[in-house]
C-alpha cells in the first residue's frame, strides 16, 4: 500500500503542511480512523481534522508579526461557551500545528499522581499567572497563604469541602474569601487542562457576599471645605481627585513625565483596555496644586519622603484626612464625584467616557486630536 506523502501547497505565501496527498482509496482505509474525509477522487488533497480535544490553530484578522493563534479548550463558563487556554502565537499554520502537538505531548512534565498543591500553585504560577494583570496576580498570591493547610497534600485527593475550609476558616473578609475561591478555581482548571483531575471541585464553593456600597459623591459645601484646608498635608490629593477623576492606583502611578504642562494634560491610567493611558487635562484649579508636587522632584506625581506612595499608606493619609474634616468619604467616592459634577453640568457623554476611562459605543477607538483635546479641556472646566 502506498503510504501518503506530506502534501504543500502555498496560498499567499504561506505553506499548509497538515494536508495529504492520497494516491488510492487503500490510503484512506487505512486512515480512517484519523481523518474525516467526505470524499475521495485520485490526486485531490485531503485536510486533516483533529481528534476532539486536541487544540486548533486560527488565522487572526489583521496585518500581525504572528497571526496565527495556538489555543485549546479546558473548559466552559456558565453560559455553555468554551474557555481556552492560549498555548502561544505562530508565524505560519505549519508552526502553529508543531506547537499544538508538541504542548498535547504533555504539556508540562509532571507526576499527575503525586503532585501536591504547593507545587501544581508553583507551576500555575510559571506558567498560566504571568497572562493575567498585575493586581490579579498579587490577590491570588495572597490568597495562596490562607491555603498552607493543603500545601503538602495530594492534589487529585482535595475534595470541595477541604477547599471550602480554606475560606471559611481564613478570618478574613469578602474580598479576600473571594479572592481564595478565585485562586481554587484557577488551579482546578490547570489541573483539569494536565489531566490531573476531572472534575472542578472549585465550582461548589462559596464566599460571602460583597457588601452593597453607597457611593456618595462629595457635596459643593464638602468640595468647599476641602478647598479651605487644602494647606493641610495630602488634601491637595483629595482636590486633585476630584478635578481629575484618578483611580487612587492611577493617581499613585503617574510619572513627572505624564505631565504635560505646557499642554496642560495628564496622561495615565490603568485596570481596563479603555482606561490605558487615556488623557486627562488638567483643571484650572488644581493646575497650582499639580506644579507644586512636580516641583518636589520625586519619582512619581505623589510621593512620600522622596519616594513613591504605596496604597496602603496613603489610605492612612485618607483616613486622617476624613477625621480631620469630619467626612466620611473614600478616595473612590472622589472620582464618583467628578463624573457627577459632570454629568450635572450637561457634559457630553462621550467625553465623559473618555474622561472616565469607559467603555461606550460613541468612543470608539481613542485618538486625541487637538479637536478632541480641545472638547475634553472644556469639558473638564465644566466642573466648578
Amino acid at each position: 500500500m502506498t503510504a501518503p506523502g506530506l502534501a504543500h501547497r502555498k496560498r499567499s505565501g504561506e505553506t499548509y503542511p497538515l494536508k495529504l496527498m492520497f494516491q488510492s482509496p487503500l490510503d484512506i482505509i487505512s486512515h480512517r480512523a484519523w481523518f474525516c474525509i467526505p470524499f475521495f477522487k485520485k490526486g485531490r488533497v485531503i485536510t486533516i481534522r483533529n481528534p476532539n480535544g486536541y487544540g486548533t490553530v486560527a488565522k487572526l484578522s489583521g496585518n500581525r508579526r504572528r497571526p496565527y493563534i495556538v489555543k485549546k479548550v479546558i473548559g466552559w463558563n456558565d453560559k455553555g461557551h468554551p474557555i481556552y487556554d492560549i498555548v502561544g502565537y505562530t508565524e505560519t499554520r505549519e508552526a502553529g500545528n508543531m506547537l499544538l502537538a508538541e504542548y498535547n505531548r504533555n504539556p508540562w512534565d509532571v507526576d499527575r499522581a503525586k503532585i501536591t498543591m504547593k507545587e501544581l500553585f508553583k507551576l500555575w504560577k510559571e506558567k498560566k499567572a504571568p497572562k493575567l494583570g498585575k493586581s490579579s496576580r498579587s490577590s491570588l498570591y495572597s490568597a495562596f497563604k490562607y491555603c498552607s493547610v493543603l500545601w503538602d497534600k495530594i492534589y487529585k485527593q482535595i475534595r470541595s469541602y477541604q477547599m471550602q475550609e480554606t475560606i471559611d476558616d481564613c478570618g478574613r473578609g469578602y474580598s479576600t474569601q473571594a479572592a481564595i475561591k478565585n485562586l481554587w478555581g484557577h488551579l482546578d482548571r490547570f489541573a483539569l487542562e494536565l489531566d490531573i483531575i476531572t472534575h472542578c471541585y472549585s465550582n461548589l464553593l462559596t464566599s460571602d457576599p460583597v457588601l452593597p456600597t453607597s457611593r456618595l459623591p462629595f457635596s459643593r459645601d464638602e468640595v468647599t471645605t476641602v478647598w479651605k484646608h487644602q494647606k493641610k498635608p495630602w488634601v491637595d490629593t483629595v482636590l486633585i481627585l476630584i478635578y481629575s477623576g484618578w483611580r487612587i492606583s492611577e493617581l499613585l502611578n503617574l510619572k513627572p513625565e505624564d505631565i504635560n504642562l505646557q499642554d496642560g494634560t495628564m496622561k495615565g491610567g490603568t485596570k481596563t483596555k479603555a482606561g490605558k493611558d487615556r488623557v486627562v487635562p488638567i483643571h484650572s484649579k488644581i493646575r497650582p496644586l499639580v506644579e507644586a508636587r512636580l516641583a518636589e522632584g520625586g519619582p512619581r506625581l505623589i510621593c512620600y519622603n522622596g519616594r513613591a506612595c504605596s496604597q496602603t499608606r496613603y489610605r492612612g493619609f485618607w483616613a486622617d484626612i476624613m477625621k480631620a474634616l469630619k467626612m466620611n468619604h473614600t478616595p473612590h467616592e472622589c472620582r464618583h464625584t467628578f463624573e457627577t459634577q459632570l454629568d450635572s453640568a450637561g457634559a457630553n457623554r462621550k467625553c465623559i467616557d473618555l474622561l472616565m476611562g469607559h467603555v461606550s459605543k460613541d468612543t470608539g477607538n481613542r485618538v486625541y486630536n487637538h479637536k478632541t483635546l480641545d472638547e475634553l479641556k472644556a469639558t473638564v472646566e465644566l466642573i466648578q
